[in-house]
């Protein structure tokens, strides 16, 4: 049986807001806060393999310093790359 979404949401939240270290805790997190209630499953599960990426090497993805592996360059990391904290 599949995760329920509300669950889901929830978790990924929290594993985006936990990273390892505070700019990606801001930058990831700040993203999931502002993007996941609206994600469809087939994003969220796009979102989940991102979160599993190594923490300095999704950071890098995000700001541009590192090219994105083929693999997880869709849509929603398109969205990550794009994504700008409010107040910055």
């Amino acid at each position: 049986m599949t995760e329920d979404i509300k669950k889901k949401r929830k978790r990924l939240i929290y594993r985006a807001n936990y990273r390892g270290f505070k700019e990606a805790d801001l930058l990831i997190g700040g993203f999931a806060k502002a993007h996941v209630a609206e994600m469809s499953e087939a994003e969220l599960d796009a979102f989940d393999v991102l979160l599993e990426v190594n923490d300095r090497e999704l950071y890098a993805y995000a700001t541009g310093k590192a090219a994105v592996p083929p693999a997880l360059d869709g849509p929603v990391m398109a969205k990550l790359k794009n994504f700008e904290l409010p107040g910055l």
